[in-house]
């Protein structure tokens, strides 16, 4: 498995999750890596981006909010959530965004981890 997301879950309106994702080395050295996004109907769309070198990105939607981060020693992505929103609900996935053409990626996708938010 390249690439593995886990730590979605139910949470109120307003709370908090991290979620995280191992990937393979082969994958997760020396590229930017990123967490998307998709709700049923939709298409998966761009959270948060992190360079390798710690350099970040956000979505308009989640700025402020979220929290991207990488930790280099253990191939990991994590995305921390704040002030979650029902909208904010949706199958989270990550991946490396392919360094030239921004609507690619460079692995194949993992089964991403849900994300509900509802009171």
């Amino acid at each position: 498995v390249q690439l593995q997301a886990s730590g979605g879950g139910l949470v109120q309106p307003g709370g908090s999750l991290r979620l995280s994702c191992a990937a393979s080395g082969r994958i997760f050295r020396g590229n930017d890596m990123g967490w998307y996004r998709q709700t049923p109907g939709n298409v998966r769309e761009l959270v948060a981006t992190i360079s390798s070198g710690g350099k970040t990105n956000y979505a308009d939607f989640v700025k402020g909010r979220f929290t991207i981060s990488r930790d280099n020693a253990k191939n990991t992505v994590i995305l921390q959530m704040h002030v979650l929103a029902p909208e904010d609900t949706a199958v989270y996935y990550c991946n490396a965004p392919h360094p030239i053409a921004a609507d690619y990626v460079l692995a194949p996708w993992g089964q991403g981890t849900q994300v509900t938010v509802s009171s």
